[in-house]
């Protein structure tokens, strides 16, 4: 089947829970629940002689480490999980990590940002403190949104049953081989959506397994966070695309952690570079007068807001409203303790929004 943005997809639904499909030879996609309105993440296995190569683990809890289970029963012929690779940070894809690495001991597999930032990940949560505060007032919010979010136990915050984050792992790193299916797999790394994110190349079967970096859909969550208030991640992001655009063939099939399987990563790249141009052009076209972050939400997303999705919504407007700072384009004042964003010079806006362009899903959400 097809979508408006020419990407083709060529299969219906994901496996079911508990089950695994082949999509080239030695490479299985299976899916786990997510507690989020993503409903659920896509997982891969690389099949060897001698054993599995998991590609992201789901998140943590009960639930998902029984279907682990009924996955090791039912599908991996007898052979053990030989390796985890986490693409990335982010909890749906390290929750099970700890947990396949202390049943099969599985050596774990990630870039070095991407390992120590799941480390310590937690910490912002783990309880009020005078830069979060400051970060959350500095943005327009109010005191009783402050206190929800800070107080707040998220879905993602580990719970004492659950196994850690390894305390070990060997690293990857842009550039790098690596060998699993009878295939030699490219490492490519990105950033924005988390500092260094793994994609695996595969040439000879013309498969990239992208996690989050690329997405058919939805759009990956881009934000400043109070744990580096002053980050510029949206740079990063956007020269990733750029760059995988000059490395990748259009038609290889993209295998990505959420949504389905999908042809046209060129197109998808471009949309996506798109995208955020628009946003930050819609941001430039609202801040000649004098505006928040705060403010400037409802002209970004069309969707209601609230606690979490408000905060991830946030974060990602002050990671274009950063981008914009960088590039000469907004200046920042503070009064009264509140960031307001002012557009240097509105007679310089393009009334025209990129060419081509259709507007995007709106996910302010951790995937």
């Amino acid at each position: 089947m097809s979508d408006p943005y020419t990407l083709t997809y060529p299969y219906d639904a994901p496996p079911a829970n508990g089950t695994i499909q082949e999509v080239a030879p030695g490479v299985y996609w299976l899916q786990m629940p997510l507690p989020m309105s993503l409903k659920y993440i896509n997982l891969y296995l690389l099949e060897d002689d001698d054993g599995w190569t998991v590609i992201d683990t789901g998140i943590r809890g009960d639930e998902t480490r029984e279907l682990w289970q009924t996955i090791a029963d039912d599908c991996l012929q007898g052979k053990p999980i030989t390796r985890i690779v986490c693409t990335h940070m982010h909890p749906d894809h390290t929750g099970q990590a700890g947990y396949l690495f202390e049943t099969w001991r599985a050596p774990l597999y990630m870039s070095f940002r991407e390992y120590y930032q799941a480390r310590n990940m937690f910490t912002m949560m783990s309880g009020p403190n005078w830069q979060m505060t400051e970060y959350f007032q500095r943005t327009g919010l109010t005191f009783d949104f402050q206190g929800r979010i800070q107080n707040r136990k998220s879905d993602f915050q580990p719970q004492q049953q659950d196994r850690p984050i390894p305390p070990s792992f060997i690293r990857l790193t842009d550039g790098d081989t690596f060998r699993a299916s009878g295939q030699d797999w490219q490492i490519l790394t990105g950033s924005g959506h988390s500092p260094e994110h793994v994609c695996l190349y595969s040439p000879d079967l013309r498969i990239l397994i992208s996690g989050d970096q690329i997405l058919p859909i939805i759009t990956s969550n881009v934000s400043v966070f109070p744990s580096e208030p002053e980050g510029n991640p949206m740079v990063g992001w956007l020269a990733s695309h750029e760059r995988f655009k000059q490395l990748l063939p259009n038609d290889i099939l993209v295998l990505p952690a959420h949504n389905l399987p999908f042809y046209g990563v060129q197109e998808r790249l471009q949309q996506l570079i798109d995208h955020h141009e628009d946003r930050m052009l819609i941001i430039e076209e609202n801040c000649v007068e004098p505006s928040t972050a705060v403010d400037l939400l409802p002209h970004l997303f069309n969707r209601k807001l609230e606690d979490h999705t408000r905060f991830m919504a946030v974060g990602e407007c002050i990671a274009h409203i950063h981008c914009l700072m960088g590039r000469g384009r907004l200046e920042r004042i503070l009064d009264n303790e509140v960031y307001h964003y002012r557009s240097i010079d509105p007679s310089l806006l393009k009334r025209a929004h990129p060419k081509g362009h259709k507007p995007l899903a709106d996910t302010p959400e951790v995937t």
